[in-house]
């Protein structure tokens, strides 16, 4: 009696395992990166940063860096808010495209009044910075896109945020300048704080 009543218990257990796969099957369909708007604003930004022709000066390059890798994260956001349904992501959207206009104009500020001189740890952080942007490739490469604005935006927000923290990082270790060194800091607060909200987000509303 007690193994039958075991064997019961056991066949539920694996038919309610099987519904609630075929559920999440179901609930989860999966895009091709090509067709996929926030991919081709991605990749039309990394390679414009790839063509872009370093001084030798980490702190002047940063600032043209960060330059075009906000104008990414603008326009994502920009599709994000054109497609995107969730209203807590389109708040982030917007967020976002404040925040890292206003601190592009303080990045065209500082370069309008510097000249970039080269420095020794150019090279450094050359490497550095270049690392972050292929690991945020990759990292974009191997996500599973939904076709979903707001899940897939939540996701390639969190790679590009990151490769913007490790490129501030790799300033503030090989630039000289005081005022990029703060802004870098304050973008490694504010991102790290942002990719927080992404995965909490994610977490919550995914569906796979």
């Amino acid at each position: 009696m007690i193994k039958r009543i075991f064997s019961l218990s056991a066949a539920l257990l694996v038919s309610a395992g099987l519904l609630v796969r075929c559920k999440n099957e179901q609930d989860l369909s999966l895009m091709d990166h090509d067709e996929s708007e926030l991919m081709r604003i991605s990749h039309a930004n990394m390679e414009q940063m790839h063509m872009m022709k370093p001084t030798g000066d980490p702190d002047y390059d940063f600032a043209m860096m960060m330059k075009m890798h906000h104008q990414g994260a603008i326009e994502t956001s920009q599709e994000q808010l054109k497609s995107g349904t969730n209203q807590e992501m389109r708040d982030f959207a917007q967020k976002v495209i404040d925040d890292q206009q206003a601190e592009i104009d303080l990045f065209n500020q500082w370069l309008q009044s510097h000249s970039p001189l080269p420095e020794e740890d150019a090279a450094a952080f050359r490497q550095k910075s270049m690392m972050a942007m292929e690991k945020m490739e990759k990292a974009q490469d191997i996500r599973i896109l939904t076709g979903r604005t707001d899940i897939d935006y939540a996701q390639l927000m969190i790679d590009h945020h990151q490769s913007a923290l490790e490129t501030s990082s790799a300033v503030i270790e090989h630039g000289d300048d005081p005022e990029i060194k703060e802004m870098a800091t304050k973008i490694i607060q504010s991102q790290q704080e942002e990719i927080s909200q992404l995965q909490e987000w994610l977490i919550s509303n995914k569906t796979f």
